[in-house]
């Protein structure tokens, strides 16, 4: 016999309030990892290992920050004649470049971490899933490409695996002791609660991932 659960969509006014709520987050979150970047004190609680998932994509951000860097001259040459213009594209031109180094920042200073407390999966500005020692049942190098935009939830029916790939791919698996809650960014069904029994992710060192998760592991 199968049974099938109905998700409560929330309604137009929530997921304007959360959309507003979450890019607000990300707006503090793009000076405060500056900030961080800049004081070289990434978010890394005492005693956990950081470990970087930022490799894949690094040069493609690079690449942006320079284009949009760029891209401010040539237009202020552009529109210099008209003030309001001119003034509104500058201000657009450095908002845009800050937010894309606030980007950098945060996948830099916001690791991924493996301590006391358990294991932090984390991307960019607003991606933080904590998972404590006393759920995970392994943690193993296994290596994955999925296809391209593929869920990050997948297998509800056989208890649900999370997926946070870089470049559609993922190279730790973490398999848990029994059915997990994770919460997501955002609304259901995409986001909020989730039971899964894995976890996947990308490293950009899996093997010091694996050392510094075996020793919590073993205990």
């Amino acid at each position: 016999m199968t049974t099938s659960t109905t998700v409560a969509l929330p309604s137009r006014g929530a997921r304007v309030l959360d959309m507003l709520r979450r890019a607000l987050l990300a707006e503090v979150r793009v000076y405060t990892s500056i900030g961080r970047a800049i004081a070289r004190r990434p978010a890394i609680a005492p005693g956990a290992t950081g470990i970087g998932y930022h490799r894949p994509v690094l040069s493609v951000l690079f690449i942006f920050i320079g284009l949009s860097a760029v891209e401010i001259p040539i237009f202020d040459l552009i529109v210099h004649r008209w003030p309001v213009v001119r003034i509104t594209m500058l201000i657009l031109g450095i908002w845009g470049v800050t937010w894309m180094l606030g980007l950098l920042c945060a996948m830099l200073m916001r690791p991924h971490t493996v301590g006391p407390d358990g294991i932090r999966i984390r991307s960019g500005l607003e991606l933080d899933v904590p998972v404590s020692w006393d759920d995970i049942a392994s943690v193993e190098i296994s290596r994955r490409v999925d296809e391209p935009k593929q869920p990050r939830i997948t297998g509800v029916e056989e208890g649900g695996e999370y997926a946070e790939r870089m470049q559609n791919e993922t190279n730790i698996l973490v398999e848990l002791e029994h059915p997990t809650s994770i919460r997501l960014p955002g609304l259901a069904p995409k986001g909020g609660q989730h039971q899964v029994t894995s976890i996947r992710l990308w490293a950009d060192d899996p093997r010091a991932f694996l050392d510094a998760a075996r020793p919590f592991l073993v205990g």
